[in-house]
């Protein structure tokens, strides 16, 4: 890992870029959890330092000072560790921080646009429910997914229904990238995720409430260890997000 958390070997085009990625960002992700004046911070270094490879930066409604000092705080902790930062929502935070990707939503700026801005080396995830919307944002660029809520869940509020394991399935088998399940997530939930195609699962307060964060990623690190991954035909991926980049406008 470079400075802030940076990978520095450069992602493969075609085929093999799939399969790197979810070499790199399968299994846990841990997102930031700042609300009602938790320590995020704090849990964000107990959960690395117990094994997660993965931090998720989420702060919502924060300053943008605000939230590029704390997602440069966390890209700084993730690179001490060899762990891997990405920041939700602001390609522009995750690109000033150093941090190797971004994860965007439904409201957020589209993949290509932030393909194009980003470049083929950083890690953009997008957020699916659905075969079809998953189908949409891989062509346009997208490395994995964020598929949920998995279970139900009080960490978000005005969610839309769970999928359960078997709409995460309907979304694994539709895309070759990784799918992270997220939403509900506990280790007792985890083998039936990941036998429905699910390459890893994203948490909240479930690091973030427990008394002990570090015990608890330990825990759901065992759990992912332990549990047998199913791996579904897939198709296989487009052309490389480099090909799917779009001209810049003239200026």
């Amino acid at each position: 890992m470079g400075a802030a958390g940076r990978t520095d070997s450069p992602l493969p085009v075609g085929p093999d870029r799939a399969v790197e990625v979810r070499r790199r960002i399968g299994g846990l992700h841990v997102l930031t959890d700042a609300r009602q004046g938790r320590d995020a911070l704090g849990v964000v270094s107990a959960a690395v330092a117990a094994g997660a490879r993965i931090v998720q930066v989420r702060v919502k409604f924060c300053p943008d000072r605000a939230l590029y000092d704390f997602a440069a705080r966390v890209a700084e902790v993730c690179a001490r560790r060899g762990a891997t930062c990405i920041v939700d929502d602001r390609v522009d935070i995750a690109l000033a921080v150093g941090a190797a990707g971004t994860h965007l939503g439904a409201g957020d700026l589209p993949v290509a646009a932030a393909r194009s801005i980003a470049g083929p080396n950083h890690l953009l995830g997008g957020t699916a429910r659905t075969a079809a919307t998953a189908a949409e944002l891989v062509a346009a660029g997208a490395d994995y997914l964020g598929v949920g809520p998995a279970f139900a869940t009080a960490t978000k509020t005005g969610l839309p229904d769970p999928l359960g394991v078997d709409g995460i399935a309907a979304v694994a088998a539709a895309v070759a990238v990784p799918v992270i399940a997220i939403g509900g997530i506990t280790a007792d939930r985890i083998p039936a995720v990941l036998a429905a195609g699910a390459s890893g699962v994203a948490v909240v307060s479930a690091v973030s409430d427990a008394p002990d964060p570090g015990t608890v990623t330990r825990a759901l690190l065992a759990a992912l260890v332990a549990a047998p991954q199913s791996r579904p035909p897939r198709p296989e991926p487009g052309p490389p997000p480099a090909a799917r980049v779009p001209r810049s406008a003239p200026r």
